[in-house]
């Protein structure tokens, strides 16, 4: 891996970024009122019709408001730490729901959230040599759902394998049945992991419990104890579901609450431990997240 020298590529300039917000405003507008359920808005550093076709697709999907430190961890780690060890070339989608679930579109507008997701791309890319054949996509969807997100995703990749980057928060969303009316049992779950898997990121706090109690949720899972709802133990022992080291002992908790805050306190330095350079400096500079509107 190369070392991060600099916040955006040589060529970027926060002024460039800065003529983006029209660019996004105008993409997001069109594809509100087209019948498109997902569209890849930009790529780096080529798109996926000018790149070797991609064998894996990772899929970190949030609302990025804003994008952090630990959304950057989550996507080195399964580049890098795959335990599957997939060939390359790799692809990363950065995807935010445009009709989320659970998140309304505040505080930060979702062209905002479209420049932040593009600076943190660039700075992952610089983390990679070229050789690496790493490419990274900014995409949107209508869909609030998974299993709704991989089928749309794989009408406009083909078959790759997909690989979803979920922390054990969203784990225990995704295999809540109340997300399923009518019937309310994980079929749609069992289709999406047939094909493609998940890598969930160990999220270790009072709410929701130390890596001990993670890992026995899906042991769990492997015993047999979500097969009543359309589950099944071959999800863990097939490896469609594996947990993945997140943050160290010790180590802050990371989240776009914290960065947030940070941000309307107008305290700078805990932003910067939050965030990378290139979106604190974007936060910043927008006077994003300053106050609750």
């Amino acid at each position: 891996m190369a070392t991060h020298k600099s916040i955006f590529d040589p060529a970027v300039t926060l002024e460039d970024m800065q003529l983006r917000l029209p660019y996004y405003r105008s993409l997001l507008s069109s594809f509100s009122s087209s019948p498109k359920p997902f569209q890849i808005l930009h790529s780096l550093p080529t798109p996926p019709n000018a790149s070797p076709k991609a064998k894996t697709l990772y899929v970190l999907d949030s609302s990025f408001n804003p994008p952090t430190l630990a959304h950057l961890q989550i996507a080195t780690n399964a580049l890098v730490q795959d335990p599957l060890h997939p060939e390359s070339p790799k692809r990363l989608i950065l995807l935010l729901a445009t009709q989320n679930a659970d998140k309304a579109a505040k505080p930060a507008s979702f062209d905002n959230r479209l420049c932040m997701m593009e600076i943190l791309a660039r700075e992952l890319l610089l983390k990679f040599k070229a050789d690496e054949e790493i490419g990274i996509d900014i995409a949107i969807t209508k869909f609030p759902y998974f299993a709704e997100k991989a089928k749309s995703i794989e009408e406009e990749y083909g078959e790759a394998e997909q690989v979803h980057l979920i922390g054990y928060d969203t784990l225990t969303r995704l295999l809540d049945t109340k997300y399923y009316p009518p019937d309310h049992n994980l079929r749609p779950v069992r289709e999406l992991l047939a094909k493609h898997r998940v890598l969930v990121t160990y999220r270790t706090d009072d709410q929701w419990g130390s890596e001990k109690e993670q890992d026995d949720f899906v042991i769990n899972i492997a015993e047999g104890g979500l097969d009543d709802r359309g589950g099944t133990k071959e999800w863990v022992r097939e490896c469609r579901i594996v947990m993945m080291e997140g943050r160290k002992e010790g180590e802050a908790v990371v989240s776009s609450t914290k960065v947030r805050d940070a941000a309307k306190r107008g305290d700078r330095e805990a932003l910067r431990s939050l965030v990378t350079d290139g979106v604190a400096e974007w936060i910043m500079t927008e006077s994003l997240y300053t106050n609750d509107g």
